[in-house]
């Protein structure tokens, strides 16, 4: 766990590897509020930074989620059987999946296998009807005297929240403002910093209307859940749009050979991000970088593909 401002907690979700996605536990006096659950596999380790506090399940008011993606949300329904006195707040759009989460589950089972999903999610577990509370544009929350807002930021997901919290101006961003990896990171403060573009709702133009519009907040600090607080400086905000463009430009140009354009687009998005890594950080091993980045391109990929298919759709 780590300690940042304002009474936030950091803590590893413990989802494949170390310092790869986080969950955010905030307190305000005795009371708590956890932004994202990680997985099935995340629950213990929320109890246990609880308990580190001093304090008990029965203090956690509030379990909010960016989205539904499961490894932000498959926790969701364990952690809430834990926290009698929690109420989980989601997007609309993601409410219903959380309350009965069967086609949810049975959709991602039937990507990933039964075994890897147990593996790697758990289990979903439903959520009661009347403690679900669904956050539209502009919802509010008063969370022991601070307020939390919760903006409507489509681009990555269609279900997707990010939430500004008012006494530490910080932006919690789920997916919207990229991913950053700390294993990157230089010793003058330099981070890499990209957009996530997996499947399946990946619409470029509303992805950087959502990054235009979390960087006019100005906010403090963007919270990301894979990996931890990043600037939303003009630099920070001119690499995420970059990598959009890229990863654009490069579905773009596979747009008339289908046959194994997945496989072509993993592979250049995972070129042009070792690239942008080597820029920065010329020091670190290229097989830690490549390590790192190979399973984002692929997914990157993979939504990319989900697009594309869906122009083609709408064109016939």
């Amino acid at each position: 766990m780590i300690q940042h401002a304002a009474g936030i907690m950091q803590i590893d979700a413990d989802y494949v590897a170390h310092g790869l996605a986080s969950v955010y536990l905030i307190r305000q006096g005795d009371r708590l509020a956890l932004i994202e659950t990680g997985t099935a596999h995340t629950v213990p380790h929320v109890l246990a930074a609880i308990a580190e506090q001093g304090l008990t399940p029965e203090h956690l008011d509030w379990i909010i989620l960016t989205h539904i993606h499961l490894d932000h949300a498959a926790g969701a329904g364990a952690l809430m059987a834990k926290c009698p006195n929690a109420k989980l707040v989601v997007h609309p759009r993601g409410a219903a999946h959380m309350i009965n989460p069967e086609k949810l589950e049975a959709g991602t089972m039937a990507v990933y296998g039964e075994d890897n999903y147990r593996k790697l999610y758990g289990a979903l577990i439903p959520v009661a009807a009347e403690r679900v509370v669904e956050a539209a544009e502009g919802f509010t929350l008063n969370f022991n005297g601070r307020t939390f807002t919760f903006f409507d930021t489509p681009g990555h997901a269609l279900h997707h929240v990010c939430i500004h919290d008012s006494l530490s101006n910080a932006l919690f961003s789920g997916d919207t403002f990229g991913v950053s990896y700390r294993i990157f990171d230089t010793a003058e403060g330099g981070v890499l910093l990209f957009v996530t573009t997996t499947p399946v709702h990946f619409d470029p133009q509303a992805m950087r209307a959502s990054i235009e519009r979390i960087a006019a907040l100005e906010p403090a600090a963007v919270y990301l859940t894979h990996y931890g607080p990043v600037a939303a400086d003009n630099t920070n905000v001119a690499q995420l749009l970059a990598s959009l463009d890229a990863f654009v430009a490069i579905a773009n140009a596979e747009k008339e050979q289908k046959e194994g354009r997945v496989e072509r687009m993993a592979a250049a998005i995972l070129d042009w991000l070792m690239a942008r890594a080597q820029e920065l950080n010329p020091a670190l091993d290229d097989a830690l970088r490549r390590r790192w980045l190979a399973t984002d391109a692929r997914l990157n990929a993979q939504g990319l593909e989900v697009w594309l298919s869906r122009q083609e759709k709408s064109s016939q």
